[in-house]
């Protein structure tokens, strides 16, 4: 199966890819994301030890069109000027900012700044992490912003939101605009079954961060799509069964200081797993 599947990333990546022959470029399809109702983003903690030039380079090489924004690269206390500068940057990159985070909030202080800069930004998501207390305080900010609250699960690695059962259990009875971002790598080491969580949270699965690991337990590593042990044929399917219509957003977290190859690893295998689980003829 795997070397099906490795065959299957080969074939894909070569017609995703631009051809130069006789200096024209031939041969390019839209990314298999465009004919879902979700899309392929990418989160920006994957370029922590790069600056944006570096990263929009890298979506607009890789086709994603869409950004979800770290403080690193643009900072909560950034002037309106800044940040209109920064979205016209990524306009004519043709990448859309959709959402901020994660912001860690432990202070009724910080969770008032969050959500002034994403108004400010203008995303109507925040991928956070607030500390248990706070959730009655984000709740009230939801309500008075309009902005859906994404918690970000971390599995075994902090104490607060291990997995999709936690956050579910602390949101339920908030406002449905509170909901998780999957972390599906997280998940995964926390002992959960990512797929299983999609299909029983999605109501409130607002974001999803995409990655692969190695193990089921806090040993898990993380590795390049594809090459651990999470079932994407079967994610791909229930994204679709669910009909998810937010962002899959790779978070690459391994080799950071070089992560290039591994991003593109990572997002031709996930649009293989596309094209691969549609019927016959590539219908959905």
């Amino acid at each position: 199966m795997k070397r099906i599947c490795l065959l299957l990333l080969a074939v894909l990546g070569c017609s995703l890819s631009v051809v130069v022959a006789q200096g024209k470029k031939v041969g390019t399809v839209p990314p298999p994301d465009d004919a879902e109702q979700f899309k392929i983003g990418m989160a920006g903690y994957t370029f922590a030890k790069f600056g944006i030039d570096t990263t929009l380079a890298t979506l607009q090489r890789e086709e994603v069109h869409y950004l979800c924004i770290k403080d690193f690269h643009l900072p909560l206390n950034s002037t309106d000027e800044q940040i209109a500068a920064f979205l016209q940057k990524l306009k004519t990159k043709g990448v859309t900012a959709y959402g901020v985070g994660p912001i860690y909030m432990k202070s009724e202080a910080e969770v008032d700044k969050a959500f002034a800069y994403a108004k400010r930004v203008g995303v109507s998501l925040i991928v956070g992490v607030p500390n248990y207390e706070l959730l009655p305080y984000v709740d009230k900010k939801v309500k008075e912003y309009n902005i859906k609250y994404a918690i970000h699960l971390h599995g075994p690695d902090i104490a607060i939101y291990p997995d999709a059962d936690d956050v579910w259990n602390h949101v339920k009875d908030l406002d449905p605009r509170i909901g998780m971002c999957l972390d599906i790598g997280h998940d995964t080491r926390a002992g959960k079954d990512p797929v299983a969580d999609l299909k029983k949270y999605h109501t409130r699965v607002f974001d999803i961060h995409l990655k692969d690991v190695t193990a089921p337990t806090r040993a898990g590593a993380s590795v390049e799509v594809g090459r651990g042990i999470i079932d994407f044929p079967a994610f791909v399917k229930m994204l679709r069964q669910v009909g998810y219509t937010g962002k899959v957003s790779l978070e690459y977290e391994r080799f950071m200081s070089d992560p290039f190859m591994g991003i593109a690893e990572s997002i031709g295998y996930f649009r293989a797993m596309i094209v691969a689980t549609r019927g016959s003829k590539g219908k959905l």
